[in-house]
């Protein structure tokens, strides 16, 4: 089965990606294009739709770098929430909640946003093999890594390069989204909010953990710190509001530390 895309300059035009970009055990090269002409290239199974490089802040210019792409799942990402909790929070803990919120069924379709080196894609992948998964970012750099880590696992998942607040795809196309870590670090939340909200089915779930205001001034002192580096902090309330203005209701939350999961409905 194909999955279909919507240019990113045509919103009416489809792109239709073969299955073979998405299995991973060999490399694809080439391009798709849409019925209107735009043509877009695949390395190495990694779609890319970006056409014009934007301006980043310093936050997501570190996404960029390849030393960063290497080292953030082995060396950050497994004790990050650990070390951000305050307590013992081992990957597999949020794995689990993944699954038990998001439920991952045969034939459904699911979308990682921003997805770093794709934790949450794998993760869906490797709970439901007959679904399909995507896995966007806006960084080759982590997409490249991805892209190995799914190999070595042995998942077959579809890499897509493009803006989050732009998504390539039709309305209501997805059961479920995922987005790990990756709100704080947006230029324009709301607007990719939003797009989450036009790309998702009626009642599909959406995951997303994030980082929320601490209440320790320490905490606050810190997080003050870094914020010129485009990062951003919400309390759990503003987070909240944030997601009712673009229609999701919170369904489920779990607050350890600094550290959010929230459960979203669409």
């Amino acid at each position: 089965m194909k999955i279909e895309l919507r240019s990113p300059i045509h919103d009416r035009a489809s792109i239709e990606v073969p299955r073979a970009v998405s299995q991973l055990s060999k490399p694809f090269n080439g391009t798709i294009c849409s019925k209107m002409g735009d043509e877009y290239p695949i390395q190495n199974n990694i779609i890319d739709l970006i056409r014009e490089p934007e301006n980043l802040s310093l936050a997501q210019s570190t996404n960029h770098w390849r030393v960063t792409a290497s080292l953030y799942e082995d060396l950050w990402r497994k004790r990050s929430l650990s070390i951000l909790s305050g307590e013992d929070f081992p990957i597999a803990k949020e794995q689990e909640l993944l699954i038990k919120w998001v439920s991952p069924g045969a034939g459904k379709t699911y979308l990682d946003i921003g997805c770093s080196t794709a934790l949450y894609a794998r993760t869906l992948k490797k709970e439901a093999p007959d679904s399909d998964i995507i896995a966007l970012d806006y960084s080759s750099q982590m997409l490249e890594e991805a892209r190995l880590k799914a190999e070595a696992d042995e998942t077959d998942i579809y890499f897509i390069r493009a803006d989050a607040r732009n998504m390539p795809f039709f309305n209501k196309t997805f059961d479920g989204l995922v987005m790990g870590g990756t709100l704080n670090e947006l230029t324009d939340e709301l607007k990719v909010l939003f797009e989450c909200r036009r790309i998702i089915k009626k009642n599909g779930v959406f995951f997303v953990m994030h980082l929320v205001r601490s209440e320790t001034w320490y905490g606050r002192l810190f997080q003050d710190s870094t914020e010129w580096s485009g990062l951003k902090f919400w309390t759990v309330e503003e987070s909240n509001e944030l997601f009712n203005r673009a229609d999701f209701m919170v369904e489920d939350q779990f607050v350890k530390g600094i550290v959010c999961f929230s459960k979203l409905r669409g």
